[in-house]
């Protein structure tokens, strides 16, 4: 099965081989070659014990949208997997969110930028702050562990 929203122009579906592991309700839709790279690690990697792609909703203020009756509109964040893995004789579960290196840094303005460039950047860098900041406290009060992976950790 394949959940809505999948663009075979832009995304790539990954059939796990070992099947028993992973616990989602339909193949993980990869946004992008790091994340397909992350799955086939995840399903061939022995101390990983069960995996889910896309697996919770985890309530966040984006602090970009309109302020409606003096409240910031909540939205829902969706982190790339949920993994379950044996580490040391216990298990441990973590959280784990798939980011280019670039964008989990502060933007930086250069003098080529255009303003509605520096503009996109700094609302996703607002966002996606957010987003890390409800994923941790979620994470915190199930201790769970959550980690932000970039192509400097994946490979």
């Amino acid at each position: 099965m394949i959940k809505p929203g999948y663009d075979k122009n832009k995304h790539q579906i990954y059939k796990p081989l070992n099947i028993d592991k992973y616990k989602g309700r339909s193949y993980p839709i990869c946004r992008s070659t790091w994340e397909y790279s992350f799955c086939k690690w995840l399903d061939g990697n022995e101390k990983v014990l069960q995996w889910e792609s896309e697996p919770l909703p985890i309530p966040y203020k984006d602090p970009t949208n309109q302020v409606i009756n003096g409240r910031i509109k909540t939205r829902r964040y969706f982190p790339d997997f949920l993994v379950k893995v044996m580490s040391g004789g216990e298990i441990k579960t973590w959280l784990i969110e798939i980011k280019p290196y670039k964008e989990t840094l502060p933007p930086k303005r250069s003098g080529r930028q255009s303003t509605k460039t520096v503009l996109y950047e700094a609302k996703t860098w607002m966002v996606n702050q957010a987003k890390w900041k409800a994923a941790e406290i979620y994470c915190s009060r199930r201790d769970w562990i959550f980690k932000i992976l970039t192509e400097k950790s994946l490979f």
